[in-house]
């Protein structure tokens, strides 16, 4: 399995440590040249690899870390993503009526065809996704969504191996509405980022 990450700014940057922590390649891309964020790449670890958006697009798992109005832009990077699994870890500030009522991993999901794609990590603010997520005994918590049955549970791996503890919540219009941003307002679960097991 290999993996991608597209866009480098805080939240980009924040996933990717939480790879380097854990000693897992990764992809790092956005639409600019590599070299011109190849030392803040290497900065965070030897796994953090800075590839064209090309070259990132061709990983079997790729996260989304742009600014939500650049995901169009992404995903005319391949004229089809069958096969891929596109992970959404944006958030828009949209009113609903300008996504044609959808939320906003339904209306991402439109930019990548043929992709399976999970909602995650969305709500974790950067500066807490930067830092171990094994706190006080616990695990950070990542929600996950996904129209997709067979797609959360590679994700959900994934998200395991780097530390966190995933938590399923169904598809995007049921249990994923929890954690979407929604214009100006945010799902009810946003806030609930830790797990610890009792005792």
């Amino acid at each position: 399995m290999t993996y991608a990450i597209i866009g480098f700014g805080s939240v980009g940057q924040a996933l990717a440590k939480a790879f380097a922590r854990n000693g897992i390649e990764v992809a790092v891309a956005t639409t600019r040249d590599p070299e011109s964020f190849a030392a803040d790449a290497a900065a965070i670890g030897p796994t953090i690899i800075p590839k064209t958006l090309a070259e990132a697009v061709t990983a079997d798992t790729i996260i989304l870390a742009v600014r939500f109005e650049r995901h169009q832009d992404v995903g005319r990077a391949l004229p089809n993503w069958e096969g891929k699994t596109v992970v959404d870890a944006m958030n828009s500030n949209l009113p609903l009526e300008e996504m044609n009522g959808l939320l906003s991993s339904a209306f991402v999901s439109q930019a990548f065809s043929g992709a399976k794609l999970v909602k995650g990590w969305n709500h974790l603010l950067a500066a807490t996704l930067a830092t171990d997520p094994e706190v006080d005994g616990g695990h950070r918590v990542v929600f996950l969504s996904s129209n997709e049955a067979d797609a959360i549970s590679p994700v959900a791996a994934l998200a395991k191996r780097l530390g966190f503890a995933p938590v399923d919540l169904g598809k995007l219009d049921e249990g994923g509405a929890l954690v979407h941003a929604r214009g100006r307002i945010w799902g009810p679960l946003i806030f609930k980022d830790l797990f610890k097991k009792e005792q």
